[in-house]
């Protein structure tokens, strides 16, 4: 169906636009799509009335049986030279489905019909305005829902914001942690090793000289030991900082920088003189009584220490010079042990028809100074006491035990006695003065008028006996317990044959007993040796002897204990 209007004037136009909405509205266009047709339509209407002329509106409508149709309007100039200047504006609408009233859809003539299409066209307008208020109100609601989500959006990027910087500064956290545990446990580890090192040596100007080793270049640039008692020994004093002095004078480390270290525990103090650019720690070496010295370090980069750093320094000082006091207090009481052990060491005598040699080798370990000792006097009777013994323990308590076994020995021979008496009252003797030490011994007795031996043993290794047919014995009859041992004992003396040419070696467990082996492995190596001299060389050099005998027994000692060995030969000529 196709309907055309020439449009010259206002009514031309009012008419065309009227009939165009109905026949839309006869097609089945929606109300929207016809209202927005038709307001289109009027726009261009009235530009074509102010341009002047004539104007052909054409309305087409196309229909498909197999879905909806369309309506196409066209609007030309009637003039063809105006036509050339001005395009046709065309427009299209669907047609869902034609009603009965197409064929008698004409266009309004009276007034009335034209106030009636008038008002059709508000009702239009007024279902669009409904329409738009409507979607209005949804794009207002969906505005508020975008805004809410909005919102919700920005709250959830502040809360992950939040939730981001948190766990950024709890890595930070755990890092620092991390960090500052790794140099806890380094400067533990350290501390653990310096103080091995310190406290495994008891030679003091060892510990000294091993400070600098322990701190530098980690820990300290140069350091310097300054020891009170030392300066005598070393010559004129060299001249110590301010600081030092102060934290000799105070008894607290002090820092002396251009600027406070902020240290704790640790005063700070003006540069020192002697390098003013030069940041110094001067920590003092305590001791129960009163510092041993100072010790002076110089930082090992930038401008001074660490606050852990230097409460680690301070503890490493406390350390050293327990160790170091200690050192001291050991030589002192192993040069005591020794002068005194030295003193009771006293020279063989000499008897006709009896040479006797003694060797007194000292522990290469530990206090080197123990309760091993020999002796050997003769009783009024013309007889010759040969004693060795060995008191439980090392150092000057045990050396002076020692000496009061000794002196004790000697004053009971003077009464006379045989072996085992006198070890029966040496026992006695040493249960009361000391009842937590105890001792073994073994005394071995010679007569000119007689040719046996007699000899008793309180928990001691055995003598051993080499006759002059080069046969070793070893007197190992049941010993008794030892010296001081919480019980009442009587002490048995033992005989043998000793022919002149005999050598009796006595000695102690230091030069027989291996800790790997036992002690019989170690009398059997004793035997062999003696077994091998020959007897020109006893009956000539039994100094030298001993010496043999000594040499292939300590070759593969350690030397952990004291050793003592004591050679008594009878000569041959029976003299």
């Amino acid at each position: 169906m196709k309907r055309t209007w020439e449009i010259a004037t206002v009514t031309d136009a009012a008419r065309a636009r009227i009939g165009t909405a109905r026949l839309a509205a006869a097609y089945g266009v929606t109300s929207l799509d016809r209202t927005r047709l038709t307001t289109s339509l009027s726009t261009q209407l009235r530009q074509c009335l102010t341009k002047g002329g004539t104007w052909r509106l054409t309305l087409d409508v196309v229909t498909d049986e197999a879905g909806p149709g369309a309506l196409h309007l066209s609007l030309t100039a009637c003039d063809p030279a105006e036509s050339a200047a001005h395009p046709p504006w065309r427009a299209s609408a669907v047609c869902p489905e034609p009603s009965a009233q197409v064929a008698g859809s004409a266009p309004p003539d009276a007034a009335a019909e034209l106030a009636e299409s008038l008002l059709g066209a508000d009702e239009d307008t007024a279902l669009v305005l409904e329409k738009l208020s409507d979607q209005e109100e949804l794009v207002a609601f969906h505005r508020e829902e975008l805004h809410q989500t909005n919102q919700g959006v920005v709250a959830l990027h502040a809360e992950l914001d939040a939730a981001g910087r948190a766990q950024r500064e709890a890595f930070a956290a755990e890092r620092k942690a991390r960090t500052e545990a790794e140099s806890a446990r380094r400067r533990l580890t350290f501390l653990a090793n310096a103080s091995a090192v310190l406290t495994s040596s008891l030679n003091h100007d060892e510990i000294v000289r091993q400070l600098p080793e322990l701190l530098v270049p980690e820990y300290a640039r140069s350091v310097d030991v300054w020891l009170f008692d030392g300066d005598a020994e070393q010559g004129p004093p060299s001249p110590h900082p301010a600081a030092a002095v102060v934290a000799a004078r105070t008894g607290r480390p002090q820092y002396a920088a251009r600027r406070p270290g902020g240290l704790p525990g640790v005063d700070d103090q003006p540069p020192s003189a002697l390098d003013p650019e030069l940041p110094l720690l001067c920590i003092p070496l305590p001791t129960r009584r009163a510092p041993l010295g100072v010790l002076t370090l110089a930082p090992p980069a930038g401008d001074g220490w660490d606050p852990d750093d230097a409460v680690m320094l301070i503890e490493i000082a406390r350390r050293a010079s327990i160790a170091i006091d200690n050192a001291r207090r050991f030589e002192h009481n192993r040069d005591i042990a020794e002068t005194l052990q030295r003193a009771l060491l006293t020279d063989l005598p000499t008897t006709p028809g009896l040479r006797l040699a003694a060797r007194y080798l000292p522990a290469t370990h530990g206090l080197n100074i123990g309760g091993d000792w020999y002796d050997a006097f003769r009783q009024p009777d013309g007889g010759l006491i040969a004693v060795i013994g060995d008191v439980t323990g090392h150092g000057l308590h045990a050396a002076v035990m020692m000496s009061q076994l000794r002196t004790a020995l000697r004053a009971y021979a003077v009464d006379g006695g045989s072996p085992g008496t006198l070890l029966t009252r040496l026992h006695s003797f040493l249960h009361h003065l000391q009842p937590d030490l105890y001792a073994t011994a073994v005394i071995a007795r010679f007569h000119p008028d007689e040719t046996t031996l007699t000899w008793a043993a309180a928990g001691h290794p055995p003598p051993v006996l080499r006759t002059p047919d080069g046969q070793v014995h070893t007197l190992d009859a049941k010993p008794s317990a030892m010296l001081g041992i919480p019980l009442s004992q009587q002490i048995h003396d033992h005989t043998m044959e000793m022919p002149p040419g005999s050598t009796l070696a006595l000695y102690t467990d230091g030069l027989v007993e291996r800790r790997a082996l036992g002690i019989d492995p170690g009398i059997e190596r004793l035997a062999q040796a003696l077994g091998s001299l020959g007897p020109a060389r006893l009956e000539q050099d039994l100094d030298g002897s001993a010496d043999r005998i000594l040499d292939p027994m300590l070759s593969d000692s350690e030397r952990d204990d004291d050793i003592c060995l004591l050679l008594c030969h009878i000569a041959a000529d029976g003299a």
